[in-house]
């Protein structure tokens, strides 16, 4: 998946947090899919519609892994604003439109309206509030905001739990000001005057701050206030990005409103997800996914690049420069790093799952495709027209991470790479569908690892003759090798996956640890396609496989067949459907010549975006298609999510024949 690096198994995820001003419950996951984002990594603003928090678990304002703050409330003239509309302006910025009827004048037509326009940037979060008046006589009103400074760690916002309050809370001598500090991260509010207006007051009450604000409104006219909060953290491990994102154009031109809106939306998506490293500010890659996976992850990075290579490439090469310098170099199983491994995940400071028995070291390479993945993405990125410098500075890391598959990703010698937790804490599924029960028999049952991935496999396969692609292009010794490296591994993918039921023949999900193939059919398929490690036969099977009313929802493709025993739509790994991995179908089925299929899966990507306002979540229900009249929200989605985001670059490619010039 993307990012389980704190996910619970489908079963825990529970909603909630042990909250006076919340509705859901103690210990349980926050939901998320009735709520309102504003962000820009590694910033983000978690609210109702109206733009106050404090009403959901998952509220409130946070810098990287830590909430500043947990509840905001809004009044004027002491009363609460009635919120008629509320309209993204971009991924950043806000703009929620209330009406003031306790200071209008009786009558029809409202008269006094307040406008809030909320921005987020990298480091901070600014409201201004606007009153405009069509009143022939002067208004005096006082605004209030109060606000709750937390420094609750993200990991116990996602688990439900209360974190710790800061205890420094001070105001400024001027009184327009206040600051405290929350887990190391600095913090200032700024209640000062716009446009030369007069500054608030602000007080603090033991727990909450309050700014106020004598606003004197003319007639038929605006007067506006302003609060800034701004966070900063000394030494953070990533770092935001301000600038424009420069896609090229799409062309051809989407042919499908829906493809065109899903563009437009994820463009904007991605610009706020974009991070660093702070040490290498020139090397841009995406965030995971708010709100909470504000970080590098080399699975979830890497894919969300490769889909996007048709329209921008800066974006490839900075993530595989930021994933090549953090490649492993020694044997240290606390942390899972090996020699030549990519990195799962980077964090400010380890990471322990409540109640889950997961705990993480800040640096973390427990992740089996991403190696594999960074070899693909570099022979993506030069076909793409990566320049030739570029890409033969980072071949010493891509000959690293081939030996890596050999070496240490076959850890039994048998030609195929499997994984296992060796700590006891870290996550015990490593693929992307990496929740503890995703790999399971079609009655049901769990495998027990060390498991061998199909998709894993694929990947492994055409890293190695991409791999030998790009060391035969630039002079360098071994494509040979690898070549037949590759040849054995896909004749002993073909001797141990393959497995038949009623409807015929299909690779199997994994191999369990006593090499059995376990014999769910699953989306996994997907990824096999147009890897080269399938013959013509096997992908027509595939395909056909993919598009079965089994796993084919009709609003993308579903993780696990609804004929096994452990199918639930509301599934996150068995029976969900996931846009990004609805999307790498998509791609292998157009790659492979499968051009109806490939069609009929996207549309039903395009079928469900107009649901989600065009910002595809992480995952949303397995429902058929027939018996739902929308595709059901999965209420604790992430949103917005890179890949998911990227995986309409992917569709476009897809559907409007775009392939590499080289």
């Amino acid at each position: 998946m993307t990012e389980t690096a704190a996910r619970p198994r489908p079963a825990d995820q529970r909603d909630g947090v042990d909250d006076e001003a919340s509705t859901e419950h103690p210990g349980l996951q926050p939901f998320l899919a009735a709520e309102t984002v504003v962000l820009r990594a590694p910033a983000q603003a978690w609210s109702s519609d109206d733009g106050t928090m404090g009403r959901a678990a998952v509220h409130g304002f946070y810098l990287g892994d830590v909430r500043l703050v947990d509840e905001l409330t809004l009044t004027v003239d002491g009363r609460v604003p009635e919120t008629v509309a509320t309209v993204a302006v971009d991924a950043s910025t806000l703009r929620v439109e209330s009406l003031l009827r306790g200071v209008d004048d009786r009558g029809a037509d409202p008269g006094v309206r307040l406008s809030v326009l909320r921005s987020v940037d990298v480091g901070g979060m600014r409201d201004r509030l606007t009153v405009t008046s069509r009143l022939d006589r002067e208004l005096t009103l006082t605004v209030a905001l109060a606000l709750r400074p937390d420094a609750a760690p993200l990991e116990l916002v996602k688990a439900g739990l209360p974190g710790g309050r800061p205890d420094d809370v001070t105001v400024a001598g001027d009184g327009a000001r206040a600051s405290w500090t929350s887990d190391g991260v600095a913090v200032s509010l700024d209640a000062a005057g716009v446009d030369g207006g007069a500054g608030g007051a602000v007080q603090h009450d033991g727990t909450r701050l309050v700014a106020t604000w004598r606003l004197v409104v003319p007639p038929r006219a605006s007067a506006s206030v302003a609060l800034a909060l701004t966070a900063s953290r000394p030494s953070p491990v990533v770092a935001g990005v301000a600038g424009p994102l420069a896609w090229a154009a799409p062309d051809p031109a989407p042919r499908d409103d829906r493809l065109a809106r899903w563009l437009d939306r994820a463009h904007d998506d991605l610009a706020a997800l974009r991070l660093t490293t702070a040490d290498e500010p020139g090397d841009v890659f995406y965030a995971a996914g708010a709100p909470w996976f504000f970080t590098l992850f080399g699975r979830d990075s890497i894919w969300a690049a490769r889909f996007t290579l048709p329209l921008d490439r800066t974006v490839a090469a900075g993530t595989l420069r930021a994933l090549a310098r953090l490649q492993g170099t020694a044997s240290v199983p606390d942390t899972a790093e090996q020699p030549g491994k990519v990195m799962h995940e980077l964090r400010q400071q380890a990471l322990t799952i409540p109640g889950e028995g997961v705990s993480l070291p800040p640096l973390y390479y427990g992740t089996v495709d991403a190696t594999p993945l960074w070899v693909c993405l570099l022979h993506d990125a030069w076909r793409w027209g990566l320049p030739d410098a570029e890409v033969e500075a980072l071949l010493p890391a891509a000959e690293a991470a081939l030996a890596w598959m050999r070496d240490s990703g076959d850890s039994d010698g048998d030609g195929l790479l499997e994984y296992v937790d060796e700590t006891g804490h870290g996550l015990a599924n490593q693929g992307w569908k990496d929740s503890g029960d995703s790999v399971q028999w079609r009655d049901g049952r769990l495998a027990e690892g060390p498991i061998a991935l199909c998709e894993v496999q694929a990947y492994a396969y055409e890293a190695a003759v991409h791999g030998a692609d790009l060391l035969d292009h630039f002079g360098r010794e071994g494509g040979a090798a690898w070549r037949a490296w590759a040849a054995r591994l896909r004749d002993r993918f073909r001797a141990s996956f393959w497995v038949s039921d009623a409807a015929g023949a299909y690779p199997a999900i994994a191999l369990d640890a006593a090499k059995r193939p376990v014999d769910t059919v699953t989306s996994n398929l997907g990824h096999l396609l147009g890897t080269g490690l399938l013959d013509e036969h096997e992908e027509a099977l595939v395909a056909a496989r993919l598009v079965s009313p089994e796993l084919a929802a009709g609003f993308g493709l579903r993780t696990l067949s609804s004929d096994a025993a452990g199918f639930w739509p509301l599934s996150y790994h068995g029976g969900s459907v996931w846009t990004h991995d609805t999307a790498v179908a998509v791609s292998g089925l157009a790659r492979a010549g499968f051009d109806d299929e490939a069609r009929s899966l996207a549309e039903g990507l395009l079928a469900a975006a107009p649901s989600f306002d065009h910002r595809m979540p992480e995952l949303h229900s397995g429902d058929d298609r027939g018996e739902v009249p929308s595709p059901v929200p999965y209420p604790a989605s992430c949103r917005p999510q890179a890949w998911s985001a990227a995986a309409a670059v992917a569709v476009w490619a897809a559907t409007h024949d775009v392939a590499p010039p080289r």
